[in-house]
């Protein structure tokens, strides 16, 4: 009997489309700034998909990362 491997899954803040964790990219915010996950702290994940479209996630980013500047965050993507 062959064992059955767990993938996890997660879910992208922009879409709110679930998918493995491998198929999502993962940031996190630092002091209101957006950075790759730095292996500490808390994080968010979003899709390929949704990185193309740059209005639809800046609106989400400002959610999770509690701010309204949005210049500084479609220059981070």
């Amino acid at each position: 009997m062959a064992k059955k491997f767990h993938i996890p899954t997660r879910m992208c803040v922009s879409c709110r489309k679930k998918d493995a964790q491998h198929n999502l990219f993962r940031l996190q915010c630092k002091d209101k700034d957006i950075t790759p996950f730095l292996k500490k702290g808390r994080s968010f994940y979003l899709c390929f998909e949704c990185l193309k479209n740059q209005k639809k996630v800046v609106k989400s980013l400002q959610r999770v990362c509690k701010t309204n500047q949005k210049d500084k965050l479609i220059e981070k993507l």
